[in-house]
């Protein structure tokens, strides 16, 4: 990957310091809609729900088994099946009760914004291996544009952490609706070709959606 590419990354590091959170512990619907990431998310959640089970199934069998009914390998057997499903299906609904909608649309949109700059990094290879041709002055304009992008993400990021974290701040301040919009909307007036005119197109999109993200968590104080 190209160095320019690899500054505008955004990285677990920096995201958990945005947000205050693991991302990985924010519950997104469309993980699951993500082979990869579905995988991954099982995987993590039946290893705390394998790490849990021996603490939940010896409290429940030496505090209540024990003393009501006496030994019994078969209710340990049922306990040790259904406690890890249990752990499993417990953290699914409450990370779906408890996970703010906003944050997790905002990851959404950097999980696209990632995606654009994977498809720039694919035609860069691409170009290398002389299959495709390059205009290096549209590759510019996306980047630019995606720097623009990147910029407008950490702010909404940062705000709503600010106003999740702080629930009775009430604000009007116009600050947090400071963004490139008018920045990126003049790069997409300029003319692209080709591949790079679609890639710009979808980094508009991701700025709309941040906005309007904003906009919602203004309004919701």
């Amino acid at each position: 990957m190209q160095p320019d590419l690899l500054s505008l990354e955004m990285t677990k590091g920096e995201l958990r310091r945005l947000i205050g959170l693991d991302p990985d512990n924010i519950f997104r619907p469309s993980i699951i809609k993500n082979r990869d990431k579905r995988l991954s998310f099982f995987m993590n959640e039946m290893i705390v729900a394998l790490a849990l089970t021996p603490i939940i199934v010896g409290l429940i069998y030496g505090f209540i088994i024990l003393p009501t009914i006496g030994s019994s390998i078969l209710l340990g057997i049922i306990l040790l099946i259904s406690v890890p499903l249990g752990v499993i299906v417990g953290r699914w609904f409450w990370r779906r009760l408890t996970c703010p909608k906003t944050l997790t649309t905002l990851l959404d949109e950097v999980d696209e914004y990632h995606a654009v700059i994977k498809a720039i990094d694919i035609h860069d290879q691409l170009a290398t291996s002389g299959n495709t041709e390059s205009s290096i002055t549209d590759r510019e304009k996306v980047v630019a544009a995606l720097q623009l992008i990147r910029e407008d993400l950490v702010r909404a990021l940062k705000t709503e952490r600010i106003l999740r974290d702080n629930k009775k701040l009430q604000t009007n301040n116009q600050e947090l609706l400071v963004n490139n919009l008018t920045k990126l909307q003049s790069l997409q007036l300029s003319p692209v070709s080709g591949e790079y005119a679609q890639l710009l197109n979808q980094s508009l999109q991701i700025a709309l959606d941040v906005q309007a993200q904003i906009r919602k968590i203004q309004s919701s104080h």
